[in-house]
């Protein structure tokens, strides 16, 4: 019965071929369940975030051990396989991120791959100079103070007001313009320095500055030299324009602009300290006392009120200011009348 027998043998190996299928479909099924289950948030619901770093030149396994490690993902292994599925394994980038367990492993990859990392801000004062904008970020961890002291002094930054500049440390002063920055936390200082630098030439080109600043009698430099000095000198918004057309009289008439603030520079000192008669006599082209109009440049980082007060001054009859208490100033005409404001609020 040969022919039977072979049909029999035929038979089982075909029964035992389709358990064998059925199973192998049946583990794949599963497999992928697994994998797809893996694949979704490993808190579904949560709205809350881990911050993760991501270190440079890391494997896709490293970033999905650290993210597994930290409860942002249910499986490193499904992680890895969908980053590698999608060809993205080689395109996470690295960076500090603000991470949710209530994000899937696609959400995760997305903002990794597109290097939305957290931003950190931070905010520069009006008439701070470069000396404390760049203890600023060093207190906020955000760049190393002399690495970016060194950055405004030398480094070419491409920018076509930046390369008719004098060298030297105070080479940026006036040019970084006080706002509110987001920055990623690894970037460097000399694209910290661009983007303030590239902030204030919207402003300038906003203000229409260059010709505005030639309407005014003025050079572009000397136009935010100016504007650094009435940052410095007015606490009040609508007098800066009023300072400003003081500070024009003055130049017009070849009177030196005596500013306290361009003296404290000139020592190194900060705004809030006073000035002596003994710092009067520094020797510096920044002293206004001794020196017949503007500074060689500017003393601080004007914001937009005070650069278009210096290019639009109020049309005023004074020659003298002085500060009262709450800060703002009494104009005179004078010196006499002048030394009398003196004696009434100082």
């Amino acid at each position: 019965m040969p022919f039977l027998t072979d049909t029999v043998t035929k038979d089982k190996l075909l029964r035992m071929a389709l358990v064998l299928f059925a199973l192998s479909v049946i583990a794949t099924g599963l497999i992928g369940l697994f994998v797809v289950s893996s694949l979704g948030p490993a808190a579904p619901g949560s709205t809350a975030t881990v911050r993760v770093e991501i270190p440079p030149r890391v494997t896709s396994g490293q970033i999905a051990r650290l993210l597994a490690d930290k409860d942002v993902i249910r499986s490193a292994g499904a992680f890895r396989l969908y980053a590698w599925y999608k060809g993205l394994d080689g395109s996470l980038r690295a960076g500090e991120y603000d991470l949710s367990p209530g994000d899937s492993v696609p959400q995760i990859i997305v903002q990794l791959v597109a290097g939305r990392g957290t931003l950190h801000s931070f905010t520069v004062p009006e008439g701070y100079n470069t000396e404390q904008i760049a203890d600023l970020l060093a207190a906020k961890g955000l760049a190393d103070r002399e690495r970016f002291l060194d950055a405004a002094a030398h480094y070419d930054f491409g920018i076509a007001f930046v390369k008719g500049l004098p060298e030297g440390e105070r080479r940026l002063e006036g040019y970084l313009f006080p706002d509110t920055y987001s920055i990623g936390k690894d970037v460097t200082e000399t694209v910290i320095i661009n983007q303030m630098l590239s902030r204030f030439a919207r402003e300038a080109e906003l203000l229409n500055l260059d010709e505005e600043a030639a309407k005014a009698g003025l050079t572009f430099h000397q136009a935010v030299t100016l504007a650094s000095l009435i940052e410095r000198e007015a606490k009040i918004d609508y007098e800066r324009a009023v300072i400003s057309g003081v500070l024009h009289n003055r130049l017009r008439m070849s009177m030196p602009l005596q500013v306290d603030a361009t003296v404290l520079y000139a020592l190194g000192k900060t705004a809030t300290e006073q000035v002596t008669y003994k710092d009067l006599e520094v020797a510096s082209p920044y002293n206004t006392y001794r020196v017949v109009g503007l500074p060689p440049g500017p003393i601080a980082n004007p914001g937009r009120a005070s650069l278009e007060a210096a290019v639009h001054p109020a049309r005023v009859p004074y020659l003298y200011y002085v500060a009262k208490a709450d800060g703002s100033h009494a104009f005179a005409r004078s010196l006499a009348e002048h030394n009398e404001n003196i004696r009434k609020y100082r």
